[in-house]
């Protein structure tokens, strides 16, 4: 088990390096200035430092997904606009996490992707029907193996 000091000496000598990549973030804008709920419209609104403001489907969104509107309306900014909380849902977002897509855990991204998946459109059935008479889908090329010598 560490020693106190063994942890202070792992905080000391990361923090330089994470104070800077906060101050980068703070001078590109990538932080939240103020997050609100559009019940109407189902998003999480997040107004960024730079001025820009985001909108995410909360239904995209691991722990807000199933939350009730009231609980999604208690969002409150922290860590100098570095991640957003929910207290009643005991839920933590890092808004950097958010702003490049990243809507939860590798396995709920991954969920999201089989259900964006099986989404269909007529956009899809023309590409598939089109690529039909083209004869379907093109068999693999299954490479050939050179046969050893004996």
């Amino acid at each position: 088990m560490a020693t106190k000091s063994q942890i202070e000496n792992a905080v000391d000598s990361h923090f330089p390096a994470a104070a800077a990549r906060g101050a980068a973030l703070r001078q590109r804008g990538d932080l939240a200035k103020s997050a609100t709920y559009d019940a109407r419209r189902k998003r999480l609104q997040i107004e960024l430092v730079s001025g820009s403001a985001v909108a995410i489907p909360v239904s995209q969104v691991e722990g807000l997904a199933d939350a009730k509107a009231a609980q999604i309306q208690a969002v409150k900014v922290v860590g100098r606009g570095y991640g957003l909380h929910w207290p009643a849902l005991d839920l933590d977002l890092a808004v950097p996490d958010l702003l490049a897509g990243c809507f939860g855990t590798r396995a709920w991204m991954s969920a999201l992707g089989r259900k964006a998946g099986q989404a269909t459109s007529e956009a899809k059935a023309a590409a598939a029907r089109e690529n039909g008479r083209k004869g379907g889908r093109p068999r693999k090329v299954v490479p050939s193996v050179p046969v050893g010598r004996a």
